[in-house]
């Protein structure tokens, strides 16, 4: 199973240009945008919240996202950078138990946090291990290090006994991290197409991720390459191309293509 999804949904550009036709990205004209999120969920099956690394909502707001959103959809949080960028996952008790009484508000809609990790943060598996026991067994958790010391055995073998997946990440169609499989499911994020127009992914790129995501029987599959509807496009073209190998996936809006290359 494919769960394809967008980080991020409040993006100004998803809607009709000013002066163009009624039909933008993903948002019709005159749609207010705090109905966005409905809208959203009304096509997709699952969004990433980016927005909760650089401010974590209140409790309230994640019970109205719950609420506001149909039975099955799911939301994968990603961990503020309160831990990740300025503790430098150092004393993570605090921060993850303050994480966990917010988004717990999205009962069974809530999906895997992502911990990504500063790119000048080193490898600190000690700190890693004491941030990963803090989340309870039923929670998914997905880590993104960003900075070469952290591929070694010794992180994959961390990873694997706590269950959590090591992110892949994607930057112009290539793999920027190892290709691990930690946990008995998968976590994806396409940050930057080396399609045309930028930041698009082309049909070669995404069939080669589709083809490496074999073994995971769940995968989260992200894209944040939102600039221009990127990222709307592009998982509509990947779920063509996972609908053709005969793979299951989650619900994704139909869309004409536009110039993808």
């Amino acid at each position: 199973m494919l769960w394809i999804g967008t980080s991020g949904w409040q993006y100004q550009d998803w809607r009709p240009a000013r002066g163009a036709d009624d039909t933008g990205y993903l948002y019709p004209g005159g749609l207010p945008q705090r109905l966005w999120l409905e809208h959203y969920a009304g096509r997709f099956d699952v969004v990433e919240v980016n927005n909760a690394f650089y401010r974590l909502p209140e409790r309230d707001t994640f019970a109205k996202w719950r609420d506001t959103t149909p039975d099955g959809f799911r939301f994968a949080v990603k961990m503020s950078r309160y831990l990740t960028h300025i503790k430098r996952l150092k004393e993570p008790a605090e921060p993850v138990a303050r994480f966990l009484d917010r988004a717990s508000a999205l009962g069974d809609k809530l999906g895997p946090v992502l911990l990504q990790l500063p790119p000048t943060l080193q490898a600190n598996l000690e700190a890693l291990d004491e941030t990963l026991s803090r989340f309870p067994p039923d929670v998914r958790v997905a880590v993104e290090p960003r900075h070469e010391t952290w591929f070694t055995r010794d992180c994959e073998d961390l990873l694997r006994r706590h269950g959590a997946a090591l992110c892949w990440a994607d930057r112009r169609g290539r793999p920027v991290t190892p290709l691990w499989q930690t946990a008995d499911w998968g976590y994806l994020r396409f940050h930057e197409g080396g399609g045309r127009p930028w930041p698009r992914y082309g049909r070669q790129a995404l069939q080669s991720w589709l083809e490496r995501m074999t073994v995971p029987p769940e995968v989260f599959v992200f894209f944040n390459n939102d600039p221009g509807g990127a990222a709307v496009v592009d998982a509509a073209v990947l779920a063509r191309l996972a609908a053709r190998s005969g793979r299951k996936f989650s619900r994704v809006p139909p869309m004409k293509q536009r110039s993808h290359s």
